[in-house]
C-alpha cells in the first residue's frame, strides 16, 4: 500500500473523540489559563492549500528547555523543511502514551532539528509545567531526540491561529502554513509518518476530518 493509500486508512478509521473527551471545565489551552488534554486518539485533520492556516511562525520562539535559543522560523526560514509541532506536557497523560510514536516517526523519517539539513524537522512546545526540571526528566525517559521551547503560560500556542489542547501535532508546510493536525493524541507512529510524507510530497487529500 502506497503512503497515500496508508494515510487514507488511517483517516477513516480514526476515532472523533477530541471534543468529547477533552477535561471537562477546562479553557481553551490556547485562549485560556487551564490545564487540558484530550485522552483517547486524537482528531485527525489534513488541509488543501487554499485552506491551510498561516503560522505566526515569529511568535514560536523563546528558549528551549536547556535554556538555548529556540524557534520555528529556523525550520520556516530553510524554505524546504515540513515541520512536526507537538504539544506537550510531561504532567499529560496521552502525552506519555504518544512519546514513542513521535520517536519512532522522528527516526522513520529521518528527521532532524529546526533549520538543520533534514528535509522534516521536528520542534516539540512543552507547555503547563512549573519548570524545565520535569519536563528535561520526561525527555530523558522517552528518549526525545528533538528540542522543546519551554512555554510555561502557552503563549505561544497563540500563534497557531486555531484551538489547540494538549497534547495536539500540527504538520507545518514549507511556507509556514497548517497542513494537518491531530488534536489530541497521536493514533500511531504511522499515521504521522503518512500526514508528514504527503506534505512532503507536495500533496494533499484536501478535506478535513472531523473539526479537527
Amino acid at each position: 500500500m502506497t503512503g497515500r493509500g496508508r494515510l487514507g486508512a488511517a483517516l477513516g478509521a480514526v476515532v472523533l473523540v477530541a471534543g468529547a473527551s477533552a477535561c471537562t471545565g477546562d479553557d481553551d489551552v490556547a485562549g485560556g489559563t487551564q490545564q487540558g488534554f484530550v485522552s483517547a486518539e486524537g482528531n485527525v485533520a489534513t488541509f488543501a492549500g487554499d485552506d491551510r492556516v498561516e503560522v505566526a511562525v515569529d511568535q514560536v520562539s523563546g528558549e528551549s528547555l536547556e535554556g538555548a535559543p529556540l524557534g520555528l522560523a529556523d525550520a520556516v526560514a530553510t524554505g524546504d523543511q515540513v515541520t512536526v509541532v507537538n504539544v506537550w506536557g510531561s504532567w499529560c497523560s496521552p502525552c506519555r502514551a504518544e512519546a514513542p510514536e513521535l520517536v519512532a516517526a522522528y527516526d522513520e523519517l529521518g528527521a532532524g532539528a529546526p533549520g538543520s539539513d533534514a528535509d522534516v524537522a521536528f520542534l516539540g512546545i512543552n507547555t503547563r509545567d512549573p519548570s524545565p526540571a520535569p519536563a528535561l526528566g520526561f525527555e530523558r525517559n522517552f528518549e526525545i531526540p528533538y528540542p522543546s521551547l519551554f512555554d510555561q503560560g502557552g503563549e505561544t500556542l497563540l500563534a497557531f491561529g486555531r484551538p489547540l489542547v494538549i497534547p495536539s501535532t500540527l504538520v507545518v508546510d514549507a511556507d509556514g502554513r497548517i497542513a494537518a493536525s491531530v488534536i489530541g493524541e497521536l493514533p500511531s507512529t504511522q499515521t504521522l509518518v503518512d500526514l508528514v510524507e504527503d506534505v512532503r510530497d507536495g500533496g494533499s487529500t484536501g478535506s478535513a476530518v472531523g473539526s479537527g
